[in-house]
This record gives structure tokens, C-alpha cells and sequence, in this order.
């Protein structure tokens, strides 16, 4: 029996690719960034609605968000797909989510085919702002708004030059600095004025002094976004924007206080008043919950995929994503599908030929067939789930004390 429900699968893989593929190559040829997804947002949302899904848009504070649900006409475990689509600033779908959504959704749709021989509930959560921005990293906001309470598992996968694992990634707290002075003539009057950009450069002084005593994991990056208009005026506004990452929400926890306590320091120094806070949700570090990974890399080996390009061994990066807060609460995988057939660099030119190029395209059936496999075997298997719903309930309440 299972091996009907998987070629149910396949047929609607097959059947639908063409219609994927399309959706795929028309959002790779409109990039949108954070928020402003409307195109992208709309097709899929639109191809839910089609496909025979109760769709809900503009949702948790963000218009081009969506959830897509069918519900089996018997109860059973409640699957959520994450589907993201937005672009990087500039240079377009250099990681691939024109590609990363459509995974999702045919995963989805596909089981969709079977779910009501064995019960329970599809969902799709088109989640907006991965790459951040102003109120970035949607999944952050749909978990704060309880989305993911009574779900029981969440999948996805992201392209990359191989089959791998969940990444370990890092907790990431984007945060805007700004300082408040007075004005006055540089040469003239300089008594008289208060000058935010120096307040500014000593909090990047004091960050440089800071990271000596920082553990490894933690990385602080940013950048000055308004230091003043003119060299002869002393700067009465000045403003930065920085990433405060680690490889644990507890660490970054410290590293934000001790950031602001610089800002605090520097406001004082100077005489500025002063803003700090998050611009857009914080990003929690990506708990992987290795029997789910191993769940799907079963399927991997059932598929057929040829053993150079995969990558077994667990990973972890420098970079973040907001997957990290929905695997903070629910059993979560993000393994990569392989797009490329050479290294690819995230947010390069040459990962955004690939996200455009006939192989990664072809991988829209790889990785929905593989998606959808997988969430058939946690309808199949209660006590399957059951261990992985264990297993991540631990690996939390360790990360977390």
C-alpha cells in the first residue's frame, strides 16, 4: 500500500510539474524583496486555490503572506510546508527562492492526492522576508501568533549545489542603532553642537574592543546607513544597522544587552539621545532534529539520487533563517536539493544562474516528490512521529537551559 500512495505521488509530480516549473521562471524574472512579494504571493496563493486548498492571505501582520489549508475528511497528525519567495535586494533569486516556494507547494499538493485515505490536515505557510528588511523573516511573526501550536511536524527544502542535511544556523538579531545630537557649525561653533556620528563610531570601537571577549560562535557585522550631510555641520543624526548573531538564542540574549549597554555608553559619552531595537523579527538558531533528517534522506536513497551528490554529514553555517524559530517549536527539516552541478556561493551570480538554469528547475519534482514522501511517512508511521516529536522536544529543552 505504501508503495501506491508514493506512486500517487509521482503521477501528480509528473502531471503538475510543467505548471510549477512555470510559476518558478515567471518569479525568478520578477524579483520582489521582503514584504513586497505581491506577484509571487498572489501566484501561489492563486495556484492553492486552484489546487483545491482554503486559502487565507495577508496574514500575522504581513500582506503578502498566506496558509493554504486542506484538511482530510479524517483527523490525523496537522503537516505544515514553508514556502518562501522572496529575492535579495539588487541581485535577484541568488538563493533560489523562486524555486524554494514551489517545492512547497507541489509537495503539498501531491499529497494532497492521498491524505484522505489516511487523515489529517496540509497546510502551506507562504512566509515573506527571509532574507530580512523592514518587518522581515515572517515565520518569526506566524510563530509569535501561534500558527504553529497545533502543528505536529513543518517541512521544507532549500536549493544548493547538494543533498544535505538540515543546517545548523545562527540565532540573528538585526538590530537599528540611531543617535540624536544637535547641529552647529564644525568650524565656527563646534561647542555648540552634539555630534550623533561620533556616537556612532564609538559604538563600532567599542563592538571591535568587545569581540575579545566574545565566545567563537558570535558575529557582529554592520554598517553605517546616515552618518551626516555635510563635512562643515556637525551631524545631528547618525544611524546604523547591525547583525548580532550566535549559535544559540541564550548567547545572543547576552550579546544584545551587552551591544546596547555600548549604545547606552555612547549616548552618554556624547550627550545624544539615543534609539536601539530589532527592525524586524528576531531570528532564533535552527534546532535540527536528526530523525527527521534521516526520514528524509531514506527517501533520497528510494529516489535514486546518485551518491556524489549528496553530502551526509550534519553541517552547520555562519549564516541565519527565520526556519530557525519554527524549528524552535516544532520538528522542522530544511536538507538542500541539489541545483548545480559545481559549488555555488549563497547570494552570488552563480547561485542565481543556477536558480534559473534547466537543473534547477528539474529539481522542483525531485524536491516535491522528496517533501512529499517524506510527509507520507510520518501519516504512515504515528510512532515515527511520535520519536521525532521526542527527540525535538529534547533537543529544545537542551538548547534552551
Amino acid at each position: 500500500m505504501t508503495q501506491a500512495y508514493k506512486d500517487r505521488i509521482r503521477e501528480v509530480v509528473a502531471e503538475k510539474l510543467a505548471t510549477y516549473q512555470d510559476h518558478a521562471k515567471a518569479i525568478y524574472e520578477r524579483p520582489e524583496v521582503c514584504n513586497t512579494e505581491y506577484f509571487a504571493s498572489g501566484l501561489l496563493a492563486n495556484q492553492l486555490r486552484q489546487e483545491g486548498f482554503e486559502v487565507t492571505q495577508n496574514i500575522a501582520g504581513h500582506e503578502t503572506g498566506f496558509v493554504g489549508v486542506y484538511r482530510a475528511s479524517k483527523p490525523g497528525p496537522v503537516l505544515a510546508f514553508l514556502a518562501e519567495y522572496d529575492a535579495l535586494p539588487g541581485i535577484g533569486h541568488a538563493c533560489g527562492h523562486n524555486l524554494f516556494g514551489n517545492y512547497s507547494l507541489l509537495a503539498a499538493v501531491a499529497l494532497k492526492a492521498v491524505i484522505d485515505d489516511l487523515g489529517g490536515e496540509i497546510r502551506v505557510y507562504g512566509t515573506p522576508g527571509e532574507e530580512g528588511g523592514e518587518n522581515g523573516s515572517a515565520k518569526g511573526s506566524y510563530v509569535k501568533a501561534g500558527f504553529f501550536q497545533d502543528v505536529d511536524a513543518a517541512l521544507c527544502a532549500h536549493p544548493a549545489h547538494k543533498f544535505a542535511p538540515t543546517l545548523r544556523l545562527l540565532a540573528n538579531a538585526p538590530v537599528d542603532i540611531e543617535f540624536f545630537g544637535r547641529a552647529s557649525h564644525a568650524a565656527g561653533a563646534p561647542e555648540a553642537g552634539i555630534n550623533a556620528l561620533e556616537a556612532l563610531i564609538q559604538v563600532f570601537n567599542s563592538i571591535n574592543a568587545l569581540r575579545l571577549n566574545l565566545t567563537k560562535d558570535v558575529n557582529i557585522h554592520g554598517i553605517i546607513t546616515n552618518g551626516g550631510q555635510a563635512a562643515n555641520v556637525i551631524p545631528e543624526y547618525a544611524s546604523g544597522r547591525f547583525y548580532l548573531r550566535a549559535a544559540e538564542r541564550k548567547t545572543l540574549e547576552s550579546v544584545y544587552q551587552k551591544v546596547e549597554n555600548i549604545v547606552k555608553g555612547a549616548a552618554l559619552a556624547t550627550g545624544c539621545d539615543y534609539k536601539f531595537g530589532l527592525f524586524q523579527n528576531w531570528v532564533d538558531d535552527v534546532v535540527p532534529t536528526p530523525l527527521f533528517d534521516q526520514l528524509f534522506f531514506q527517501e533520497v536513497a528510494d529516489y535514486g539520487i546518485d551518491e556524489s551528490e549528496i553530502e551526509r554529514s550534519e553541517r552547520n553555517s555562519l549564516g541565519s533563517s527565520d526556519v530557525g524559530n519554527v524549528s524552535q517549536v516544532v520538528p522542522t527539516i530544511q536538507p538542500t536539493v541539489s541545483i548545480s552541478d559545481s559549488p555555488i556561493p549563497g547570494h552570488s551570480e552563480e547561485f542565481k544562474a543556477a536558480a534559473g538554469s534547466p537543473k534547477g528547475y528539474a529539481s522542483i519534482a525531485v524536491a516535491a516528490t522528496l517533501l512529499a514522501n517524506t510527509a507520507l511517512a510520518l501519516l504512515l508511521d504515528p510512532e515515527k512521529l511520535a520519536a521525532i516529536k521526542a527527540q525535538h522536544q529534547s533537543l529544545t529543552q537542551t538548547n534552551n537551559n
